[in-house]
């Protein structure tokens, strides 16, 4: 049950409707109303709507000019009336510029081509597995979107594109069903809702070392016992067996149709990791799939966003790429430089790492991608996390397709808005393609453990900080190290102008996504603290802002240096400090956000490869 205070996203406005009900059903403004409305039945609605709880059963829509109602009615009582209100859903949707994402699989051998459409398949697993990880009841809700009568397609596309019933911009929630929470669980269906950190802590230090490592890990999640009420760990193997099964079968199968030898290594392994529990071979045969394979896949438990809670848990993503193998042997050098951008950056030696190894560095164009991809799409990604494996290597994905969707329709129209008339001119495609591409680079530079007696990773030290302070150190490391690159000679084009302003501009592109999202939060700490050093000046009376090239280059040197060596430290309480002096929007950001109501905040794709049956 609910009450119509917590299912309408605007009583007043609903209120201002109740006098107009009765007229509006008696002039027959009724969709799908074979079942009659008597006058009797809308007083009963009126009184439910006022003081009464109820549930939603979704059989009747009464039509307004700007929202809807839908409840179900039987004999004098109607029952589960709710606002489905599909102007505002429709207006959220419209904020992501749709795009067709695809690639030319002439090259690709028959065998190829029923390959990829296998791994489709097992993306769309993967996808079931995603939704069960960031909420209980996400499975069950799209089951009942999709069933529902009349079918509501924009809140199944609503969905679909958030991967739940929150928009992870501006916190709005689907009106209905009944009982969704106005916020996703901080720890999604990782932990019990009603853990507490403090009840995970004092059950850790009852745990073994080995079971200390389980429950902290990537791959398990922490359940409840029904009976004892006590909490225990769960592997993904068995919490998500009933999926991963027919995930492995058709990676399996996938792994006897491809070509290449490597990247079949890499399915059948991570196929058996999903029933072993164990990931790092895979992980492994992953960084050696061939730079000759025209087919990259990244399937499995990755990223920690959606484990607001600790950044502790891995949530399941696929893609599948088709690779650009020109843009890949021109941005290898990028990988090559690594050590020499770590061995420069401005910051004790102590907190740099003496002998890294070169980042593979691959271009694609994307087929499909499925599990944790809501929006905002990913450009680009820097994988593994897991930091026993990252002690043998990463490897780097950027998403060329993916880019140019972005750059074209949502970062060129903000800068012209933004950014100071005499600066848009260094707005250059270029230097945002060869940005994102330093920025996954940078995840590998710095301290990854905490420097000093008993290390331990900077991700457990600093727990729900870790993702936002991460993402902030990989965008401002990676804008020193263009002028590194620069200077050295080792990267000739784009020049540093461009690159300041059009890490500028995209700055404004993250920040829309809001500050409760680690890369939004983590550009809103960037933009503040140039901010105040003089880097980026905004001006009053044309409400621009623009890039001070005197001061920017030592503000950048200033930042990196500050995120570096709070990372080593592992000092939890000043990054927090830290977090709360930058990590908000400002007057000035606010007035730049404001005129970009219009603009899309992001594209949302659709699939070639699905197109074509």
């Amino acid at each position: 049950m609910t009450s119509p205070d917590e299912n309408f996203t605007s009583l007043s406005k609903l209120n201002n409707h109740i006098a107009s009900f009765t007229a509006n059903l008696e002039n027959g403004d009724l969709l799908n109303s074979t079942q009659g409305i008597t006058q009797h039945q809308a007083t009963a609605a009126y009184k439910l709507l006022q003081n009464e709880s109820f549930d939603i059963l979704n059989k009747v829509t009464v039509s307004f000019k700007d929202c809807n109602y839908a409840f179900t009615v039987s004999d004098d009582k109607i029952y589960g009336i709710k606002r489905t209100n599909d102007g505002e859903i429709s207006e959220i949707i419209a904020q992501y510029a749709p795009i067709s994402l695809g690639a030319d699989l002439s090259d690709f051998t028959n065998n190829e081509k029923v390959a990829v459409e296998k791994l489709v398949a097992a993306g769309r697993i993967i996808d079931r597995i995603y939704l069960r990880q960031k909420w209980k009841r996400n499975e069950s809700l799209l089951e009942q979107l999709l069933s529902a009568t009349p079918r509501d397609e924009n809140a199944i596309l609503f969905f679909k594109l958030m991967k739940g019933p929150w928009d992870r911009v501006d916190g709005y929630t689907l009106p209905y069903p009944p009982n969704i929470p106005k916020h996703k669980p901080l720890g999604g269906n990782f932990y019990p809702e009603d853990m507490t950190k403090d009840e995970f802590n004092h059950w850790l230090k009852k745990l073994s070392p080995k079971e200390q490592k389980d429950a902290n890990g990537f791959y398990h999640v922490i359940k409840r016992n029904e009976d004892t009420g006590e909490l225990y760990s769960n592997p993904y193997s068995i919490e998500y067996k009933d999926l991963l099964c027919d995930v492995s079968i058709l990676l399996k199968e996938s792994s006897r149709l491809v070509d290449d030898d490597s990247l079949s290594k890499f399915l059948k392994s991570r196929a058996d990791a999903f029933s072993s529990n164990n990931y790092f071979e895979s992980e492994v045969d992953w960084l050696n799939i061939s730079k000759e394979s025209k087919i990259e896949v990244t399937v499995g438990p990755y990223e920690v966003y959606t484990d607001e809670l600790f950044s502790a848990k891995s949530a399941f993503n696929f893609y599948i790429h088709a690779r650009d193998f020109p843009f890949s042997k021109t941005l290898e050098k990028f990988s090559n430089s690594l050590q020499y951008v770590e061995n420069h950056l401005p910051v004790p030696d102590e907190y740099k790492n003496k002998k890294l190894k070169a980042t593979p560095i691959v271009v694609v164009n994307q087929l499909y991608a499925s599990g944790d991809v809501a929006v905002p799409m990913t450009a680009a990604y820097n994988l593994p996390n897991d930091e026993e494996v990252k002690r043998i290597g990463s490897k780097l994905v950027i998403i060329k397709n993916v880019q140019e969707g972005k750059y074209q329709k949502i970062l060129v129209p903000i800068a012209h808005l933004t950014i100071g008339h005499d600066q848009i001119q260094h707005l250059c495609f270029d230097a945002f393609f060869t940005h994102i591409l330093l920025h996954e680079v940078a995840h590998s530079n710095g301290p990854h453990y905490t420097i000093g007696p008993n290390p331990e990773t900077v991700r457990s030290r600093l727990q729900e900080f870790y993702s936002a302070i991460e993402e902030a150190k990989a965008d401002i490391t990676g804008l020193f190290a263009a002028e590194l690159l620069l200077k050295k000679g080792l990267l000739t084009a784009p020049s540093l102008e461009q690159f300041y302003v059009t890490y500028l501009a995209s700055a404004f592109r993250s920040i829309r996504f809001g500050i409760n999202e680690a890369h939004g939060l983590g550009q809103c700490i960037q933009i503040n603290y140039i901010l105040e050093q003089g880097g980026f000046e905004y001006d009053e009376k044309s409400k621009r802002f623009s890039v001070n090239f005197v001061k920017v280059s030592q503000a950048v040197s200033n930042l990196t240096r500050e995120i570096l060596i709070m990372q080593g430290d592992g000092d939890k309480s000043r990054v927090a400090l830290f977090i709360s002096k930058y990590g908000k929007i400002s007057e000035q950001v606010n007035c730049a956000l404001e005129k970009l109501a219009k603009i899309p905040i992001d594209v949302r794709p659709s699939y070639e490869i699905e197109m074509d049956k």
